[in-house]
């Protein structure tokens, strides 16, 4: 087995409820998000990892799921919840280092647009474009570093399994690729492959 096929990967996918199989009916409404989030998931099946560990929210664990499903994926999952609030503990189930598959379901803002969700929030843009940047870059330390109380503000439903992953992934070193980014319906979406080298 190669170094790279050693290596623990990380998929980081969005969470809309519209990734979920009742959606994607005659017209599917997130074609492109939904292609790049499944041939992600695909890359994190690859070298075969004996379970999936799914970092999110419960609407997240659902989605991520589903999405392993979609990639063919019929071994263990194990869902890991993240604090949604301050206050609200850790999952004691959690990592403590990254496994061999982990699949991080996150959003970024929903208000990035007058039509958005949360309708428009000037702060919206540079946040995500913040979280942006340190997706592409492998930056754990900029994800693990994400304004929890301005994430609640831009229904950034995303920030704590992003905060999360941050903290999970320290100071190893990562190469990262992006496969998708943009805001369908006003939301903050990523699709991101990340090799943990070290």
């Amino acid at each position: 087995m190669s170094a790279d096929a050693a290596a623990p990967r990380i998929a980081v996918v969005p969470s809309p409820p519209a990734l979920l199989p009742s959606y994607a009916g005659r017209q599917d409404p997130l074609p492109e998000v939904r292609a790049a989030a499944v041939e992600a998931c695909r890359w994190l099946l690859a070298p075969g990892p004996s379970e999936v560990v799914v970092l999110a929210d419960a609407l997240g664990a659902r989605v991520g799921v589903s999405l392993l499903a979609a990639a063919g994926w019929t071994g263990a999952v194990r869902a890991v919840g993240v604090p949604g609030e301050a206050g609200v503990p850790p999952d004691p189930g959690a990592p403590a280092a990254p496994p061999d598959a982990l699949l991080v379901v996150a959003d970024g803002s929903a208000r990035r647009t007058e039509k958005a969700p949360g309708h428009l929030d000037g702060r919206a843009h540079p946040y995500d474009e913040r979280t942006g940047r340190a997706l592409a870059a492998g930056d754990a330390a900029t994800l693990a570093d994400l304004d929890t109380d301005l994430g609640v503000e831009l229904l950034a439903a995303g920030t704590p399994a992003l905060r999360a992953l941050g903290a999970l992934v320290g100071t190893r070193s990562v190469s990262a690729e992006v496969d998708y980014e943009g805001d369908p319906f006003g939301v903050a979406y990523w699709v991101v492959r990340w090799t943990c080298r070290s």
